[in-house]
C-alpha cells in the first residue's frame, strides 16, 4: 500500500512533540518572521528543531509564505540564511521574489509553492512546475476528480489539506482583514473577520465555513496522485495536533479512526467534505458553546498519546565478540561503532543471537525500536549482559547525536539586480468592466470578461482590448475557458488580463500578451522583475501596498495601481446565499451585512464562483498619486453613466463626493 506523507502543523514546542510522537512524517512551522501565522509561538532555534526531527526520521518544512516589501529584503535574507543553516528540508513560499532568492542562494533547499499562491487549476501547477518548484500545495477548494485531472497533466509533487479550518476565500486572494483592520492574511496577521456575524439570505455567520475533514477520502486522494496530506492548525493546541496526526495516520493505512475525538477537540458545528466530493452543500458553521466545551473530556487521553518518546526509528545492531567487543548501530542511513571489553570463556551458554537480542532490545525511553541483530562470535565466547547493555547505551546515545547533527545547505552569493524605474511623463488610464453595457470611449485600455467580448469589440478597440480571464477557473471549467479564449484569438484578440498564475500560463501558451492584475500580490521590485521574466508585459501592484512604496519600486516592468473600484475582498466557491446547495431565485447580485450594517455585494460568476466586494469603493481622486505607468479603474456594479463620471474624476484627479476609501495606499499595513 502506498502510504503518503502525513504533514503536521507545529506552532510551538509542545505541538512539535505531539506531531512527532504521534507519527507525523513531516512538520511545517515558522521562524519568528515572514510566515503566515506570525501570532503563533514559532521557533527561534530552527537547528534544534531540525536536529530533533531528523533524529526521528521527520522532515522539516519552514514557512516563508508572506509577501515581502523592498525594505524587508535584507531581513528576509538573514532569515533564509538561518533556515538553510538549520538543515531544514524545504521552505514553503508565496512571494515570487522569495522563490527566486531561495532558488539562487540555496539550490539544494527544496521549494514548495504555498497554498497562498492560489494554485487551483492545471495551468497554475504547470507554471510553477516549469518555474522549478519541487512541490505545489493545492487550493483547498479542489475536488478529488479535479486533482486527478491536474495529476494527469503535470509531474510535480502535489500536497493537499485533509483536515482543519477552511477559509471562506481562496487562500492568497483574501483582502477582507487587511481592508477592514490593516491586518493582512498575506502578511501573516489575518484577524479572521470572516468568523464574525455577517448576515446573508440563510442567516448569520455567512462567511464562516465548517472545518474540513477529508480523512474518509485519504485513499482516494492518494490514488488521485497526492503525495502529502497536510493538516491545518499551527495556531491550535497540541492535543488537536495529536488527534489529527493519529487519525490521519490511521486513515492513510486504511484503518478505522476516531472521528468523534477529532470533532470534540476542535470543530465548527462539525465537519464538511464538500470540496473533496464536489457536493458543496451544508458547508457553513461556526464555533458554538458545545464545540468549545466538548474538548474538556478528552484532553487528558489525547495528552497521553504524546506524553513519552515514541519508538518510531528502527535500529539495526551488528555485534562482534572477540578479545574486545564492538557494536555497530545503524538507523536512517547512518552508523556508529563503539567498543568495550571482550568476551570470556562460556561456562554454560555462549552469547548467541537470542541472548544478544534480549539485551539490545532494551530501548525504552528512546525513539528507537529494534530492527535486525547480527552476531559474530567465532570463539563462542560469553559477553556479560552488563557489557552488552553498556555498549547499547553508548551506541544509541552516539547514534542519536549523529542523526541530530544538522547538515547546512551550501549557499552562494546572489543579489537582486534591479534597475532604477523612470515613470512616464503622462500615465495611461485603463478601465476594467464587468459588462460591455458599461463601456464608454476615452480609456487607453479596455478590459472585459471573455464572455463579454465579441468580434465587433475586437474590431473597434483593437490592441487596446484585453480579455479578463476568470479570477477562479477550476479544472471543471478551464477547458471551456481555453476554447473560448482561443476563438477570441482567432478573431483578433491580442492580450489577456490575468489575476492568477494559471491565467499567465494560459495566455502565454496561446501566444497572447499578458497583463497582470493586482491579485498577483506584487509588492516589491524583485517580484515585479520575476513576473517580467515569466512574460508579463505590465502589472498592477497589489492594493495592499502603501503609495510611497509603489513610487519607490524599481525595475523595468511597466506597472500601475488601482485608482477606483469596489475591491474584491474575497473570492469563493461556496456561495453563502445558496439555499440547500441551490441558487433558487437569486438574481446574481446578493449581498451580506456586517455587524455595523454595512452591505457587501456578491457578484456571481456563472453560478460557479463568487466575488465579495468591499462595502465602499476605493477612490484616490485628489488624495495623491504614485509614480507609475497607468491607473486602473475597476467597474463592477456601476451604470455606464457612473463609470464615465468616475473615470473623469480619476483622470482629472478630482475627489469624489460619495463615500469612499483610500484603502491601504495611505495607511501602514501590519
Amino acid at each position: 500500500m502506498n502510504i503518503p506523507e502525513i504533514l503536521a502543523p507545529v506552532g510551538g514546542q509542545e505541538q512539535l512533540l505531539a506531531a512527532v510522537r504521534c507519527g507525523a512524517d513531516a512538520v511545517y512551522l515558522g521562524a519568528k518572521g515572514f510566515n503566515a501565522r506570525r501570532n503563533a509561538e514559532n521557533f527561534d532555534d530552527l537547528a534544534a528543531v531540525a536536529g530533533y526531527c531528523h533524529a526521528r526520521g521527520v522532515d522539516v518544512h519552514v514557512t516563508l509564505n508572506t509577501l515581502v516589501f523592498d525594505s524587508e529584503m535584507k531581513e528576509l535574507e538573514r532569515t533564509l540564511d538561518e533556515v538553510a543553516a538549520s538543515g531544514a528540508d524545504a521552505v514553503i513560499v508565496q512571494d515570487l521574489a522569495v522563490m527566486r532568492l531561495v532558488k539562487e542562494r540555496y539550490p539544494t533547499l527544496k521549494l514548495h509553492a504555498s497554498t497562498q499562491c492560489a494554485v487551483h487549476n492545471t495551468d497554475g501547477v504547470k507554471l510553477f512546475e516549469d518555474y522549478g518548484v519541487d512541490r505545489v500545495v493545492l487550493a483547498r477548494e479542489l475536488s478529488i476528480k479535479e486533482i486527478e485531472k491536474i495529476r494527469a497533466a503535470t509531474g510535480v509533487e502535489l500536497e493537499t489539506f485533509v483536515h482543519g479550518a477552511l477559509c471562506m476565500c481562496l487562500s492568497g486572494a483574501c483582502y477582507l482583514s487587511g481592508m477592514l483592520g490593516g491586518r493582512s492574511g498575506n502578511r501573516g496577521l489575518c484577524a479572521q473577520p470572516c468568523r464574525l456575524d455577517f448576515k446573508g439570505a440563510n442567516g448569520g455567520y455567512a462567511l464562516s465555513l465548517k472545518d474540513m475533514s477529508h480523512l474518509a477520502h485519504v485513499r482516494a486522494l492518494v490514488d488521485a496522485g497526492v503525495a502529502s496530506l497536510k493538516i491545518e492548525g499551527r495556531m491550535k493546541r497540541p492535543e488537536y495536533v495529536a488527534a489529527a496526526v493519529t487519525c490521519a495516520r490511521q486513515a492513510a493505512r486504511g484503518e478505522e479512526y476516531d472521528e468523534e475525538a477529532l470533532r470534540a477537540v476542535f470543530s465548527r458545528s462539525g465537519f464538511t467534505d464538500g470540496y473533496a466530493t464536489g457536493s458543496r452543500r451544508d458547508m457553513f458553521g461556526h464555533r458554538e458553546k458545545d464545540d468549545v466545551t466538548s474538548a474538556e473530556g478528552i484532553l487528558g487521553s489525547l495528552r497521553r498519546l504524546y506524553d513519552k518518546e515514541a519508538p518510531r526509528v528502527k535500529v539495526d545492531f551488528d555485534l562482534t565478540i572477540g578479545e574486545s567487543a564492538a557494536l555497530t548501530a545503524t538507523a536512517l542511513g547512518k552508523s556508529v561503532t563503539v567498543s568495550g571489553d571482550g568476551g570470556i570463556e562460556a561456562l554454560s551458554r555462549p552469547t548467541d543471537e537470542a541472548l544478544a537480542e534480549k539485551n539490545l532490545s532494551k530501548l525504552g525511553g528512546t525513539q528507537f525500536c529494534l530492527g535486525s541483530v547480527r552476531l559474530s562470535n567465532p570463539a563462542n565466547l560469553m559477553l556479560p549482559p552488563s557489557v552488552i547493555n553498556s555498549l547499547r547505551r553508548e551506541a544509541v546515545e552516539r547514534l542519536n547525536g549523529e542523526l541530530s547533527r544538522v547538515t547546512p545547505h551550501a549557499g552562494r552569493e546572489w543579489n537582486f539586480e534591479i534597475s532604477e524605474y523612470k515613470a512616464p511623463e503622462k500615465p495611461e488610464y485603463w478601465a476594467k468592466f464587468e459588462k460591455k453595457s458599461q463601456l464608454f470611449d476615452g480609456a487607453d485600455r479596455y478590459i472585459l470578461p471573455i464572455g463579454e467580448i465579441d468580434g465587433a469589440l475586437i474590431e473597434k478597440y483593437g490592441s487596446r482590448l484585453s480579455a479578463a480571464l476568470p479570477d477562479l477557473d477550476f479544472p471543471e471549467t478551464e477547458d471551456k475557458t481555453r476554447a473560448a479564449l482561443s476563438e477570441l484569438r482567432h478573431l483578433g484578440l491580442s492580450s489577456v488580463y490575468a489575476a492568477n498564475c494559471g491565467g499567465i500560463e494560459l495566455g502565454k501558451n496561446l501566444g497572447l500578451r499578458v497583463f497582470g492584475a493586482p491579485e498577483l500580490n506584487i509588492v516589491s521590485s524583485a517580484a515585479l522583475e520575476e513576473y517580467r521574466t515569466l512574460g508579463l508585459e505590465a502589472a498592477s501592484v497589489s492594493w495592499e501596498t502603501r503609495m510611497s512604496r509603489v513610487s519607490a519600486l524599481g525595475g523595468t516592468l511597466p506597472r500601475g495601481i488601482v485608482a477606483y473600484g469596489y475591491l474584491p475582498v474575497m473570492r469563493f466557491r461556496s456561495c453563502p446565499n445558496r439555499k440547500n446547495g441551490q441558487c433558487g431565485k437569486c438574481d446574481g447580485s446578493p449581498h451580506l451585512t456586517d455587524r455595523k450594517g454595512a452591505n457587501f455585494q456578491i457578484i456571481c460568476h456563472d453560478r460557479r464562483s463568487q466575488t465579495l466586494l468591499n462595502s465602499v469603493p476605493l477612490h484616490i481622486g485628489g488624495k495623491g498619486r504614485a509614480a507609475c505607468d497607468f491607473y486602473l479603474c475597476i467597474f463592477t456594479i456601476e451604470s455606464a453613466a457612473e463609470c464615465r463620471g468616475i473615470f473623469d474624476e480619476i483622470r482629472l484627479d478630482r475627489p469624489s463626493e460619495k463615500p469612499r476609501t483610500g484603502g491601504l495606499y495611505y495607511r501602514e499595513l501590519l
